[in-house]
């Protein structure tokens, strides 16, 4: 909103040609969504406990997490609202990245939050049936992939092309039916995956603001031709934009942890997990870096192998032993420490520092090709 209102403006007085520059409102962007966050976080805390919107504890969990159950959930409506607002002032409305990975956010909280209105009003423990929550993820990749293949977006880079971290002059080209399907599994894994690893106070908030912003870089990155041309990463036009984005969502995700930091004061539920996984998908796959997700994402994949793992494992030695065993003592694996005797606060902070390390890898890749 502020750059179409200021933008063209610039021609005539200097100093709104900052408007025009994507590192400026950027800025703008990430102190908003802070600053909203932030804000409104006593007010929707209030308006959640008048609601009685309180966490659902499974029993069979950590013993731990007794104590948590009452307190507020549906709390990342703080980050999508705090995040949408921000979207909406500093960035280029009629740009298609912007478009598109606002309405993956939106879609993908409204699924959590049906999620969680089953869980916390319906008093339904295991909230939307997964096979109903993979329907809704599906077909928002469904419609995206089709828009993204018939509507390509990337200007002279087919939207059946992904690039490949370390191989500079090499590229995926996968069979063009498969496209569709491959946004599907990549937009559902990785909100799942985020989903997953929000099991404790400020866990997925903290990774998501970390990813968040590494996907900032990287919209800035590819959406300049030096930089992309330089580093041998596809120049696509008008993915700047999706920076602004990125920031917004960090700095929504930076406010809300504000109130979510151990002893959390709210959850963002399934609203805020499912809703941050989408966004950062979405923006994995708009930039071509589906690859990099695995390293930038690097804990939210582990936390997400450690239940397939142990599902499998569990299902595997029931059938040939008779008798179920398991290879975690819980899973996702951050239960698997507080089962070992690791603090909640010592998980996280030690978590968040992998994640950050992860992060590291992934723009290391950048001069390793």
């Amino acid at each position: 909103m502020l750059y179409h209102l200021f933008a063209p403006l610039a021609d005539r007085y200097i100093i709104f040609n900052l408007f025009r520059y994507i590192t400026f409102r950027a800025a703008g962007g990430m102190a908003t969504a802070v600053i909203l966050s932030f804000a409104m976080g006593p007010a929707v805390i209030r308006w959640l406990r008048t609601l009685r919107f309180g966490q659902v504890v499974r029993t069979e969990g950590p013993e731990t997490h007794l104590a948590k159950a009452g307190t507020p959930t549906m709390g990342g409506v703080l980050i999508i609202i705090s995040c949408i607002v921000a979207t909406l002032l500093w960035a280029d409305l009629t740009n298609h990245y912007v478009q598109i990975v606002l309405l993956v956010l939106v879609w993908m909280g409204a699924l959590g939050f049906l999620d969680d209105y089953l869980k916390v009003v319906r008093r339904r423990t295991e909230g939307l049936v997964g096979r109903y929550k993979l329907v809704g993820q599906g077909l928002i990749g469904a419609l995206v992939g089709v828009y993204l293949l018939f509507a390509p977006i990337w200007g002279t880079v087919p939207p059946n092309w992904t690039s490949l971290p370390f191989l500079a002059e090499y590229h995926l080209e996968m069979w063009a039916p498969l496209f569709i399907p491959w946004v599907m599994f990549v937009l559902a894994g990785s909100s799942n995956a985020v989903n997953l690893t929000d099991g404790l106070d400020g866990l997925a908030a903290g990774l998501s603001a970390i990813a968040a912003a590494s996907f900032a870089v990287f919209a800035y990155l590819i959406g300049r031709i030096d930089t992309s041309t330089y580093l041998g990463l596809f120049y696509l036009p008008g993915a700047g934009e999706l920076a602004i984005f990125c920031v917004a969502l960090a700095g929504g995700a930076l406010g809300f942890l504000w109130y979510n930091a151990h002893p959390a004061e709210v959850f963002m539920g399934d609203t805020g997990s499912l809703a941050l996984g989408g966004a950062i998908g979405a923006a994995a796959i708009l930039l071509k870096i589906e690859f990099l997700l695995v390293f930038v994402g690097g804990i939210f994949v582990i936390e997400a192998l450690s239940v397939i793992l142990q599902v499998g494992y569990f299902k595997y030695t029931l059938k040939r032993y008779g008798r179920g065993m398991r290879l975690f003592q819980m899973a996702p694996l951050h239960h698997h420490f507080e089962k070992a005797g690791w603090a909640e606060s010592k998980i996280i902070t030690r978590f968040w520092i992998l994640g950050l390390l992860f992060s590291l890898i992934a723009f290391g890749t950048l001069k390793l090709r």
